[in-house]
C-alpha cells in the first residue's frame, strides 16, 4: 500500500490541506507554516514535512483550492474599482510569503506540468476577470482602451509583479495610477 492509498496518509493529508486552507483564509499566506498547520490539523510536524518538505508547495496547493479574490465582481466606476483591486494585489505582493509563492510558482512552472497548469489557472482567472471588466467599461463608455482588453490585463498586473519580485520594492499609488492611466482614456479624463 502506497502513501497515496494508505487511508491514514490520505486522512492526514486531507486534514493538513483543510487546516492550511483555514489558516490562509483567516490570516493570509504568512500563517501557512508547518508548525501552525500541524497544530490546526492535529498532526505532528513530521507528518506535514513528510507530505510537503517546504511550505511553498503546500501554500501553492492550498491556493489552488480557494477562490481567487482579486478582480472579482467589478463595480462602477471601473477606474476606482481597478485602483482598489490593484492596490489589494500590491499589498499582497509586499508579503514575503506571497512574493515567494508567486516566484516559486513561475519558476517551477518552467519544469513541472502540474505547476504550469496551476500557473495558467491563476493567470487565466486574473486576465479573464480584468479583460471582462475592461470590455464592459468600454461598452459603457467609461474607457477607450489603447490596446486589447487581454493585453491591458497583462499590462496592469505585469508592472506590479516586476516591482515586487525583480526590484523587491514597494508598489506605490503613483505606479498604480500610472498603470490605470496607461490602459486607455478614461471618461473622467475627457
Amino acid at each position: 500500500m502506497t502513501s497515496e492509498t494508505d487511508p491514514r496518509s490520505v486522512r492526514s493529508r486531507e486534514a493538513i490541506l483543510n487546516a492550511a486552507r483555514e489558516l490562509l483564509l483567516e490570516s493570509g499566506p504568512t500563517a501557512v507554516t508547518h508548525v501552525l498547520v500541524a497544530d490546526r490539523a492535529g498532526v505532528g510536524r513530521a507528518t506535514v514535512y513528510r507530505h510537503w518538505p517546504q511550505a511553498e508547495p503546500l501554500l501553492l496547493e492550498v491556493m489552488a483550492t480557494v477562490p481567487m479574490p482579486f478582480l472579482d465582481k467589478a463595480t462602477v466606476p471601473t477606474r476606482e474599482w481597478l485602483r482598489r483591486e490593484l492596490t489589494a494585489i500590491a499589498r499582497q505582493l509586499e508579503l514575503d510569503d506571497v512574493r515567494a509563492v508567486s516566484t516559486t510558482l513561475a519558476n517551477t512552472a518552467l519544469w513541472d506540468e502540474n505547476m504550469d497548469a496551476r500557473r495558467a489557472q491563476f493567470a487565466g482567472i486574473l486576465a479573464d476577470r480584468l479583460a471582462a471588466a475592461l470590455d464592459e467599461a468600454q461598452a459603457r463608455g467609461e474607457v477607450t482602451l489603447t490596446l486589447t482588453s487581454r493585453n491591458a490585463a497583462a499590462m496592469a498586473i505585469g508592472p506590479m509583479y516586476y516591482r515586487s519580485t525583480i526590484e523587491r520594492a514597494p508598489i506605490d499609488s503613483a505606479l498604480i495610477d500610472a498603470v490605470v492611466a496607461a490602459l486607455g482614456t478614461w471618461s473622467t479624463d475627457r
